[in-house]
């Protein structure tokens, strides 16, 4: 097996050891380093589909997303040296006036698996909030998350402040209760009911 398949096979099995064995060894083989970041891409884009497909859940996708975890803090110094950076930049929250992470926090390591530069702003983070980071970070997309019913009208303020900001990013949404159609209702750009699909929106929203 090679270096590259031996990475993705311990991503996508969760097994974070033989990730950074397998990122190491694929690097001391000469393996381009951008080869190496998009071999542990392929292997999320592939838990992401297995979850979507109720192949796999929760704990097996926050193991997988450990074992690359594992894998990009090896190889991010040598990108940054070498001047790659991720394309794109996503802002990821929770609404405010709700406390609510995990649905969050699985959709922020999808992205990062997805190769994105994540910024966690985590809960209970007002419209302001939202503007003020994606203005910094000249974020290209802003993930927004709700879980309870009464701070859904919330995620509403965060898409009229980022168009009245007159910003370029996407705005897309999702938790438990909402839905498409609320989406629309808001002028959100976006919905994804999960974090898998959460990655396939935010490559449908991102500029090619």
């Amino acid at each position: 097996m090679s270096d590259l398949a031996a990475l993705t096979a311990a991503v996508e099995s969760g097994d974070h050891t033989g990730a950074a064995q397998a990122t190491r060894a694929a690097l001391d083989a000469g393996v381009d380093p951008k080869a190496v970041l998009d071999a542990m891409i392929g292997a999320m884009d592939v838990v992401g589909r297995k979850f979507q497909a109720g192949e796999c859940f929760v704990p097996e996708m926050m193991v997988s997303a450990r074992a690359m975890k594992a894998g990009t803090e090896i190889i991010e110094p040598i990108l940054a040296e070498s001047g790659v950076k991720p394309e794109y930049r996503a802002i990821v929250g929770t609404v405010e006036g709700d406390l609510h992470d995990i649905g969050k926090n699985l959709v922020g390591m999808m992205w990062k698996g997805g190769g994105l530069e994540v910024i966690d702003l985590g809960v209970n983070v007002p419209a302001a909030r939202f503007v003020d980071a994606a203005r910094e970070h000249d974020a290209h997309l802003v993930g927004v998350s709700a879980l309870l019913t009464t701070t859904m009208p919330n995620m509403r303020a965060v898409v009229e402040a980022v168009r009245a900001a007159d910003l370029s990013a996407k705005v897309a949404v999702g938790g438990a209760p909402v839905t498409p159609e609320l989406a629309v209702q808001i002028d959100a750009d976006g919905y994804a009911d999960d974090a898998g699909a959460a990655v396939d929106l935010a490559r449908d929203l991102l500029p090619r």
